[in-house]
Protein backbone atom coordinates (compact mmCIF):
# COMPACT_ATOMS: atom_id res chain seq x y z
CA UNK A 1 0.00 0.00 0.00
CA UNK A 2 1.31 3.47 -0.76
CA UNK A 3 0.32 7.00 0.03
CA UNK A 4 0.17 9.84 -2.45
CA UNK A 5 2.17 12.77 -1.06
CA UNK A 6 0.55 16.20 -1.11
CA UNK A 7 1.81 18.55 -3.80
CA UNK A 8 3.61 20.73 -1.24
CA UNK A 9 5.78 17.82 -0.13
CA UNK A 10 6.50 16.74 -3.68
CA UNK A 11 7.61 20.25 -4.44
CA UNK A 12 9.98 20.16 -1.48
CA UNK A 13 11.60 17.11 -3.00
CA UNK A 14 12.81 19.29 -5.85
CA UNK A 15 14.49 21.86 -3.63
CA UNK A 16 18.25 22.16 -3.58
CA UNK A 17 20.16 21.19 -0.47
CA UNK A 18 22.03 18.04 -1.40
CA UNK A 19 19.04 15.70 -1.44
CA UNK A 20 19.63 12.76 -3.72
CA UNK A 21 16.15 11.74 -4.78
CA UNK A 22 12.46 12.52 -4.44
CA UNK A 23 10.84 11.05 -1.32
CA UNK A 24 9.51 7.54 -1.58
CA UNK A 25 5.77 7.07 -1.70
CA UNK A 26 5.76 4.32 0.92
CA UNK A 27 4.23 4.54 4.35
CA UNK A 28 6.67 5.74 7.05
CA UNK A 29 6.83 2.34 8.74
CA UNK A 30 7.68 0.67 5.44
CA UNK A 31 10.52 3.10 4.87
CA UNK A 32 11.69 2.62 8.47
CA UNK A 33 11.64 -1.18 8.26
CA UNK A 34 13.64 -1.07 5.04
CA UNK A 35 16.28 1.14 6.68
CA UNK A 36 16.33 -1.02 9.82
CA UNK A 37 16.96 -4.11 7.69
CA UNK A 38 19.75 -2.30 5.86
CA UNK A 39 21.40 -1.37 9.15
CA UNK A 40 21.07 -4.90 10.52
CA UNK A 41 22.65 -6.28 7.36
CA UNK A 42 25.61 -3.88 7.61
CA UNK A 43 26.40 -3.90 11.32
CA UNK A 44 29.89 -5.33 10.77
CA UNK A 45 30.86 -3.11 7.83
CA UNK A 46 33.26 -0.57 9.32
CA UNK A 47 33.85 1.01 5.91
CA UNK A 48 30.39 2.64 5.99
CA UNK A 49 31.13 4.85 9.02
CA UNK A 50 33.87 7.39 8.39
CA UNK A 51 34.65 7.80 12.11
CA UNK A 52 34.42 4.16 13.12
CA UNK A 53 35.92 3.30 16.49
CA UNK A 54 35.93 0.39 18.86
CA UNK A 55 32.99 2.08 20.59
CA UNK A 56 31.07 2.06 17.31
CA UNK A 57 31.52 -1.69 17.13
CA UNK A 58 29.99 -2.41 20.55
CA UNK A 59 26.26 -3.08 20.59
CA UNK A 60 25.96 -1.63 24.11
CA UNK A 61 27.69 1.65 23.22
CA UNK A 62 25.68 4.86 22.91
CA UNK A 63 26.16 4.90 19.13
CA UNK A 64 24.43 1.57 18.64
CA UNK A 65 22.14 2.00 21.65
CA UNK A 66 20.32 4.80 19.87
CA UNK A 67 19.67 2.45 16.96
CA UNK A 68 18.36 -0.24 19.29
CA UNK A 69 16.09 2.28 21.02
CA UNK A 70 14.67 3.17 17.60
CA UNK A 71 14.24 -0.54 16.92
CA UNK A 72 12.11 -0.96 20.05
CA UNK A 73 9.80 1.83 18.85
CA UNK A 74 9.57 0.20 15.42
CA UNK A 75 8.87 -3.21 16.97
CA UNK A 76 5.99 -1.71 18.94
CA UNK A 77 4.55 -0.40 15.67
CA UNK A 78 5.03 -3.69 13.80
CA UNK A 79 3.80 -6.29 16.30
CA UNK A 80 3.06 -8.86 13.63
CA UNK A 81 6.59 -8.65 12.21
CA UNK A 82 8.66 -10.42 14.81
CA UNK A 83 12.09 -10.04 13.21
CA UNK A 84 12.52 -6.47 14.45
CA UNK A 85 11.69 -7.42 18.04
CA UNK A 86 13.77 -10.57 17.82
CA UNK A 87 16.77 -8.58 16.61
CA UNK A 88 16.61 -6.54 19.83
CA UNK A 89 16.30 -9.69 21.93
CA UNK A 90 19.21 -11.35 20.14
CA UNK A 91 21.39 -8.30 20.68
CA UNK A 92 20.59 -8.17 24.39
CA UNK A 93 21.23 -11.86 24.93
CA UNK A 94 24.50 -11.54 23.05
CA UNK A 95 25.59 -8.74 25.38
CA UNK A 96 24.48 -10.64 28.46
CA UNK A 97 22.22 -7.65 29.13
CA UNK A 98 25.27 -5.71 30.28
CA UNK A 99 25.43 -1.91 30.07
CA UNK A 100 28.73 -0.24 29.19
CA UNK A 101 31.70 -0.57 31.51
CA UNK A 102 32.12 3.02 32.74
CA UNK A 103 30.43 3.09 36.15
CA UNK A 104 28.92 6.59 35.97
CA UNK A 105 28.98 7.66 32.33
CA UNK A 106 25.53 8.38 30.86
CA UNK A 107 26.55 7.03 27.44
CA UNK A 108 27.04 3.58 28.94
CA UNK A 109 23.52 3.59 30.39
CA UNK A 110 21.69 4.32 27.12
CA UNK A 111 21.40 0.67 26.10
CA UNK A 112 19.38 0.11 29.27
CA UNK A 113 16.37 1.60 27.48
CA UNK A 114 16.41 -1.30 25.02
CA UNK A 115 16.99 -3.83 27.81
CA UNK A 116 14.02 -2.48 29.75
CA UNK A 117 11.87 -2.84 26.64
CA UNK A 118 13.10 -6.43 26.29
CA UNK A 119 12.23 -7.15 29.92
CA UNK A 120 8.64 -6.06 29.26
CA UNK A 121 8.46 -8.18 26.11
CA UNK A 122 9.51 -11.56 27.40
CA UNK A 123 13.12 -11.35 28.55
CA UNK A 124 12.11 -10.85 32.18
CA UNK A 125 14.07 -9.49 35.12
CA UNK A 126 17.35 -10.95 33.86
CA UNK A 127 17.39 -8.27 31.17
CA UNK A 128 17.52 -5.46 33.73
CA UNK A 129 19.51 -6.97 36.61
CA UNK A 130 22.96 -5.70 35.51
CA UNK A 131 21.59 -2.22 34.80
CA UNK A 132 19.86 -2.11 38.17
CA UNK A 133 23.06 -3.12 39.94
CA UNK A 134 24.91 -0.32 38.16
CA UNK A 135 22.33 2.33 39.05
CA UNK A 136 22.15 1.07 42.64
CA UNK A 137 25.89 1.63 42.93
CA UNK A 138 25.48 5.23 41.71
CA UNK A 139 22.70 5.85 44.23
CA UNK A 140 24.90 4.45 46.99
CA UNK A 141 27.77 6.76 46.03
CA UNK A 142 26.44 9.69 43.99
CA UNK A 143 29.01 11.88 42.24
CA UNK A 144 30.04 15.06 44.04
CA UNK A 145 31.33 17.26 41.23
CA UNK A 146 30.14 20.38 39.48
CA UNK A 147 28.76 20.62 35.95
CA UNK A 148 31.54 22.70 34.38
CA UNK A 149 33.06 20.81 31.46
CA UNK A 150 36.85 20.81 31.50
CA UNK A 151 39.59 18.24 31.19
CA UNK A 152 41.50 17.09 34.26
CA UNK A 153 44.40 14.61 34.47
CA UNK A 154 41.89 11.86 35.25
CA UNK A 155 39.54 12.83 32.41
CA UNK A 156 36.50 15.07 32.21
CA UNK A 157 35.40 15.10 35.82
CA UNK A 158 31.82 16.26 35.29
CA UNK A 159 31.01 13.30 33.03
CA UNK A 160 30.21 11.35 36.19
CA UNK A 161 27.09 13.56 36.09
CA UNK A 162 24.99 14.73 33.13
CA UNK A 163 26.95 17.85 32.26
CA UNK A 164 26.48 17.72 28.49
CA UNK A 165 23.26 17.91 26.50
CA UNK A 166 23.51 14.46 24.91
CA UNK A 167 23.43 12.80 28.33
CA UNK A 168 19.78 13.72 28.81
CA UNK A 169 18.80 11.30 26.05
CA UNK A 170 21.21 8.59 27.15
CA UNK A 171 20.48 8.12 30.82
CA UNK A 172 17.28 9.60 32.33
CA UNK A 173 14.74 7.57 30.31
CA UNK A 174 16.39 4.35 31.51
CA UNK A 175 16.42 5.51 35.14
CA UNK A 176 12.75 6.48 35.05
CA UNK A 177 11.70 3.34 33.19
CA UNK A 178 13.51 1.27 35.83
CA UNK A 179 11.35 2.91 38.51
CA UNK A 180 8.30 1.92 36.48
CA UNK A 181 9.60 -1.62 36.11
CA UNK A 182 10.55 -2.15 39.76
CA UNK A 183 8.23 0.18 41.66
CA UNK A 184 11.29 1.73 43.34
CA UNK A 185 10.94 5.53 43.14
CA UNK A 186 14.57 6.26 43.92
CA UNK A 187 15.70 5.95 40.29
CA UNK A 188 13.08 8.41 39.11
CA UNK A 189 13.83 10.91 41.87
CA UNK A 190 17.54 10.88 41.10
CA UNK A 191 17.01 11.21 37.35
CA UNK A 192 14.54 14.07 37.55
CA UNK A 193 16.67 16.05 39.99
CA UNK A 194 19.76 15.65 37.82
CA UNK A 195 17.80 16.37 34.64
CA UNK A 196 16.54 19.66 36.03
CA UNK A 197 20.02 20.70 37.23
CA UNK A 198 21.50 20.00 33.79
CA UNK A 199 18.83 21.98 31.96
CA UNK A 200 19.10 24.91 34.35
CA UNK A 201 22.86 24.93 33.77
CA UNK A 202 22.88 24.61 29.95
CA UNK A 203 19.64 26.34 28.91
CA UNK A 204 19.76 29.77 27.27
CA UNK A 205 16.45 31.43 28.24
CA UNK A 206 16.79 34.04 25.49
CA UNK A 207 17.20 31.48 22.70
CA UNK A 208 15.18 28.61 24.24
CA UNK A 209 17.96 26.22 23.30
CA UNK A 210 20.67 24.36 25.19
CA UNK A 211 24.41 24.67 24.85
CA UNK A 212 26.13 21.35 24.32
CA UNK A 213 28.21 21.94 27.46
CA UNK A 214 29.75 24.83 29.39
CA UNK A 215 32.66 25.25 26.95
CA UNK A 216 30.20 26.80 24.51
CA UNK A 217 28.72 29.46 26.79
CA UNK A 218 30.97 32.19 25.41
CA UNK A 219 31.76 30.71 22.01
CA UNK A 220 30.62 32.68 18.95
CA UNK A 221 30.94 32.02 15.22
CA UNK A 222 32.55 34.39 12.72
CA UNK A 223 29.31 36.36 12.53
CA UNK A 224 29.12 36.74 16.30
CA UNK A 225 26.31 34.22 16.76
CA UNK A 226 25.95 31.77 19.62
CA UNK A 227 26.70 28.17 18.75
CA UNK A 228 23.83 25.78 19.37
CA UNK A 229 24.51 22.31 18.02
CA UNK A 230 21.60 20.73 16.17
CA UNK A 231 22.14 17.17 17.35
CA UNK A 232 22.89 18.33 20.89
CA UNK A 233 19.49 20.01 21.06
CA UNK A 234 17.98 17.04 19.23
CA UNK A 235 19.14 14.71 22.00
CA UNK A 236 17.37 16.90 24.56
CA UNK A 237 14.18 17.36 22.54
CA UNK A 238 13.90 13.61 21.93
CA UNK A 239 14.61 12.88 25.59
CA UNK A 240 11.62 15.01 26.56
CA UNK A 241 9.39 13.07 24.18
CA UNK A 242 10.61 9.83 25.73
CA UNK A 243 10.43 10.98 29.35
CA UNK A 244 7.21 13.00 29.62
CA UNK A 245 4.88 10.03 28.94
CA UNK A 246 6.42 8.15 31.87
CA UNK A 247 5.42 10.85 34.37
CA UNK A 248 1.93 11.21 35.88
CA UNK A 249 -0.29 13.92 34.42
CA UNK A 250 -0.07 17.03 36.57
CA UNK A 251 3.15 15.93 38.25
CA UNK A 252 5.29 19.06 38.84
CA UNK A 253 8.26 17.56 37.00
CA UNK A 254 6.03 16.70 34.05
CA UNK A 255 4.56 20.21 33.98
CA UNK A 256 8.08 21.65 33.99
CA UNK A 257 9.21 19.34 31.17
CA UNK A 258 6.13 20.11 29.09
CA UNK A 259 6.87 23.83 29.36
CA UNK A 260 10.48 23.27 28.33
CA UNK A 261 9.30 21.12 25.41
CA UNK A 262 6.90 23.80 24.17
CA UNK A 263 9.53 26.52 24.43
CA UNK A 264 12.06 24.49 22.47
CA UNK A 265 9.46 23.49 19.87
CA UNK A 266 8.48 27.09 19.19
CA UNK A 267 12.11 28.06 18.69
CA UNK A 268 12.86 25.07 16.48
CA UNK A 269 9.98 25.87 14.14
CA UNK A 270 11.52 29.28 13.50
CA UNK A 271 14.87 27.68 12.65
CA UNK A 272 13.80 25.02 10.15
CA UNK A 273 15.35 25.67 6.74
CA UNK A 274 13.23 25.81 3.56
CA UNK A 275 14.55 22.38 2.52
CA UNK A 276 13.08 20.82 5.69
CA UNK A 277 16.36 20.24 7.53
CA UNK A 278 17.90 22.04 10.48
CA UNK A 279 21.44 23.36 10.10
CA UNK A 280 24.22 21.67 12.11
CA UNK A 281 24.67 25.04 13.86
CA UNK A 282 21.09 26.08 14.46
CA UNK A 283 21.60 29.82 14.17
CA UNK A 284 23.81 29.58 11.05
CA UNK A 285 21.65 28.23 8.20
CA UNK A 286 23.41 29.89 5.28
CA UNK A 287 25.32 27.41 3.13
CA UNK A 288 24.69 24.60 5.61
CA UNK A 289 24.38 21.00 4.36
CA UNK A 290 21.47 18.68 5.06
CA UNK A 291 21.94 16.98 8.43
CA UNK A 292 19.77 14.06 9.40
CA UNK A 293 20.58 13.19 13.02
CA UNK A 294 19.42 16.48 14.51
CA UNK A 295 16.59 16.65 11.98
CA UNK A 296 15.54 13.11 12.86
CA UNK A 297 15.27 13.86 16.56
CA UNK A 298 13.40 17.12 15.93
CA UNK A 299 10.96 15.33 13.60
CA UNK A 300 10.34 12.70 16.25
CA UNK A 301 9.74 15.24 18.99
CA UNK A 302 7.48 17.50 16.95
CA UNK A 303 5.32 14.67 15.64
CA UNK A 304 5.09 13.14 19.10
CA UNK A 305 4.13 16.53 20.57
CA UNK A 306 1.31 16.98 18.08
CA UNK A 307 -0.04 13.50 18.77
CA UNK A 308 0.24 14.03 22.55
CA UNK A 309 -1.72 17.29 22.34
CA UNK A 310 1.16 19.43 23.59
CA UNK A 311 1.64 21.22 20.26
CA UNK A 312 -0.91 22.89 18.01
CA UNK A 313 -1.50 20.62 15.03
CA UNK A 314 -2.04 23.39 12.50
CA UNK A 315 1.27 25.01 13.40
CA UNK A 316 3.53 22.05 14.03
CA UNK A 317 2.33 19.16 11.87
CA UNK A 318 3.40 20.82 8.58
CA UNK A 319 6.85 21.40 10.07
CA UNK A 320 7.16 17.75 11.09
CA UNK A 321 6.01 16.57 7.68
CA UNK A 322 8.46 18.84 5.85
CA UNK A 323 11.20 17.41 8.02
CA UNK A 324 10.05 13.84 7.34
CA UNK A 325 10.12 14.46 3.59
CA UNK A 326 13.67 15.78 4.00
CA UNK A 327 14.71 12.66 5.92
CA UNK A 328 13.31 10.43 3.21
CA UNK A 329 15.28 12.32 0.58
CA UNK A 330 18.46 11.57 2.51
CA UNK A 331 18.14 7.81 1.93
CA UNK A 332 20.95 7.00 -0.48
CA UNK A 333 20.74 4.70 -3.53
CA UNK A 334 22.49 1.87 -1.62
CA UNK A 335 19.88 2.06 1.18
CA UNK A 336 21.84 3.89 3.88
CA UNK A 337 20.67 7.05 5.61
CA UNK A 338 23.05 9.76 4.48
CA UNK A 339 24.02 13.20 5.77
CA UNK A 340 24.49 11.99 9.36
CA UNK A 341 27.04 14.18 11.11
CA UNK A 342 29.71 11.92 12.53
CA UNK A 343 30.63 11.55 16.20
CA UNK A 344 31.43 15.00 17.53
CA UNK A 345 30.46 17.57 20.14
CA UNK A 346 29.80 20.55 17.86
CA UNK A 347 28.50 21.51 14.39
CA UNK A 348 30.55 20.21 11.47
CA UNK A 349 30.27 19.60 7.75
CA UNK A 350 28.37 16.54 6.49
CA UNK A 351 28.62 14.44 3.33
CA UNK A 352 25.92 12.48 1.48
CA UNK A 353 27.62 9.17 2.31
CA UNK A 354 27.96 9.90 6.05
CA UNK A 355 25.89 7.47 8.08
CA UNK A 356 25.87 6.22 11.67
CA UNK A 357 23.81 4.00 13.94
CA UNK A 358 22.40 6.91 15.93
CA UNK A 359 21.22 8.59 12.73
CA UNK A 360 19.31 5.44 11.82
CA UNK A 361 17.88 5.32 15.34
CA UNK A 362 16.66 8.91 15.09
CA UNK A 363 15.08 8.10 11.72
CA UNK A 364 13.22 5.09 13.17
CA UNK A 365 11.89 7.19 16.05
CA UNK A 366 10.79 9.87 13.60
CA UNK A 367 9.06 7.34 11.35
CA UNK A 368 7.05 5.85 14.20
CA UNK A 369 5.94 9.29 15.41
CA UNK A 370 4.96 10.39 11.89
CA UNK A 371 3.05 7.13 11.47
CA UNK A 372 1.09 7.95 14.62
CA UNK A 373 -0.26 11.12 13.02
CA UNK A 374 -3.32 10.96 10.79
CA UNK A 375 -2.48 10.75 7.06
CA UNK A 376 -1.45 14.03 5.49
CA UNK A 377 -4.32 16.02 4.01
CA UNK A 378 -4.48 15.88 0.23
Amino acid sequence: MTLRFPASLLALALLAGGAQAAPTLDLPLTVAERLADWQLAHRDDASLVSRFSEETRRANSWEQATFWIGMTALADHLPADRHIAEAVMTMGRGEGWQPGKRPYHADDQAIGQAYLWAARHGAGAAATAPLRAKLDAILASPPKVGLAFYAAPSGIECETRWCWADALFMAPPAWIALSQETGDPRYRRYALAEYRRTVEFLYDPAEHLLYRDSRFFERRDAAGRKEFWSRGNGWVFASLARTIPMLPTGDPDRVWMEQLFREMAARLVSLQKPDGYWAPSLLAPEGSPPETSGTGFFTYGLAWGVKAGLLDRATYEPVARRAWAALERAIQPDGRLGYVQQVSDRPEQVAPSDTQYYGTGAFLLAATAIADLAPARR
